[in-house]
């Protein structure tokens, strides 16, 4: 690997700008960027936790940021924290998670890396696991770790804080979990440290401790996280406001459109190489009446969506969506469902996967978000609005649920 030649001003002010919250000396960093360290490549690391097993496109901001490194000549260095996973981190939360087995591990590691994959490039990476230095930790260098930091000082990261002053138990193993994570810095000789600005805390700690082993300190680069569908939380599984890094292309496509107008730039900044001369351009367009907020959103789903699919999967997608939306004309590609018996709406929402629970689909029948549609696509629809509702085998009639999701009843 190679660095690449004299990366212009305007490409590291891309890099360094473009969807970032934080970045630890700047001007160090910047220096790196263009010598390397000693002339080599800069290591840059990212943590990954294996308790996920299903990405959103939240976590592809980081991997996108991974990218532009790669770009440069830079190698990407990834460490699997299977060896912390059997703490729970605490990161954002507040309750600390639960351990998980080794099998939980390798098998959620390895999902993670196929989606991971489809963004960094696997030949500048080195794929890296915590067991190979702490397995070797014995009691002695635990102790010695832990007195690197203090109790106050560990008291300073957000969400120790905020559980704390809670009354809700903090754990000394979790005190751990930052030393650990920053000491992979120290095994890895890490040039630079990129996360979330959920994890500020933890690469900074890693950032101390390597001068106290003898190396240079990483520079450090947090992302801003993008919010979920709601528009005012962080995007994230349990919240259910989340896109699927796997989700076919119209699902992605239709869950875009249903953003809030004022989370489009974030999601521009953050996850499109659409310029910031533009999207400036996009902002003052839609303030002056004269750009219709709903034109940008389609380029910003059909920017996002070929990322993640293709060009030609963008427009298809982006066909079906205006055809369906605008038209008010069902999908063509609604998926079968097989009802033998009449069976409890509650029930069939969710065996068919349109929610996540019975709260989820009792929830959207009381907000007005189910239709039947007795005679298929040719017919009216009729609102479903009693969760005792008992659905007939009626074959060919489709079943709406939120804004852009069907079954068809198959006999």
């Amino acid at each position: 690997m190679v660095l690449k030649q004299s990366p212009t001003k305007r490409e590291i002010d891309h890099l360094l700008t473009r969807g970032v919250s934080l970045v630890e000396k700047e001007a160090d960093l910047r220096r790196l960027l263009v010598e390397g360290n000693k002339g080599e490549p800069l290591r840059v690391k990212l943590g990954v936790d294996p308790t996920h097993y299903d990405l959103t496109i939240g976590h592809a901001v980081v991997f996108r940021k991974l990218r532009q490194f790669q770009r440069m000549g830079h190698k990407t260095v990834v460490v699997i924290g299977d060896w912390t996973a059997r703490l729970g981190d605490p990161s954002g939360r507040v309750e600390a998670r639960k351990p998980l087995t080794a099998e939980e591990v390798n098998a959620n590691a390895a999902t993670y890396l196929d989606q991971f994959f489809r963004i960094v490039d696997k030949d500048q990476t080195e794929v890296r696991h915590q067991t190979e230095w702490f397995d070797k930790f014995n009691l002695g260098d635990a102790i010695k770790l832990l007195g690197f930091k203090t109790v106050a000082q560990m008291l300073e990261r957000d969400d120790f804080s905020k559980r704390y002053k809670s009354g809700i138990e903090i754990s000394l193993s979790e005190f751990m979990y930052p030393l650990l994570q920053g000491y992979d810095s120290v095994a890895l000789r890490s040039d630079v440290e990129i996360g979330g600005t959920d994890q500020t805390f933890n690469l900074l700690v890693g950032r101390d401790l390597q001068p106290i082993f003898g190396q240079p300190a990483q520079q450090i680069l947090t992302m801003n996280l993008i919010v979920g569908l709601d528009g005012v939380k962080k995007m994230g599984k349990s919240l259910d406001n989340y896109i699927a890094m796997t989700a076919p292309a119209k699902d992605m496509f239709g869950k875009l459109m249903s953003l809030p107008d004022p989370a489009m730039r974030s999601y521009f900044e953050a996850l499109t190489e659409v310029d910031n001369e533009e999207l400036g351009e996009f902002d003052r367009e839609m303030s002056e009446g004269l750009l219709n907020p709903r034109d940008v959103k389609l380029r910003m789903a059909r920017e996002i969506v070929a990322e993640f699919h293709s060009i030609a999967e963008a427009a298809e997608a982006q066909e079906a969506f205006i055809r369906q939306f605008s038209e008010r004309k069902l999908p063509t590609d609604i998926p079968d469902y097989h009802l033998s018996a009449a069976k409890n709406i509650v029930d069939v929402i969710v065996e068919a996967g349109l929610a996540a629970s019975n709260n989820k689909a009792r929830e959207l029948i009381k907000q007005g978000g189910v239709s039947l549609f007795a005679k298929g696509a040719s017919g009216d629809s009729e609102r479903i609005s009693d969760s005792n509702y008992t659905l007939d085998v009626i074959d060919g009639a489709i079943l709406k649920v939120g804004k852009r999701q069907y079954i068809r009843i198959k006999a």
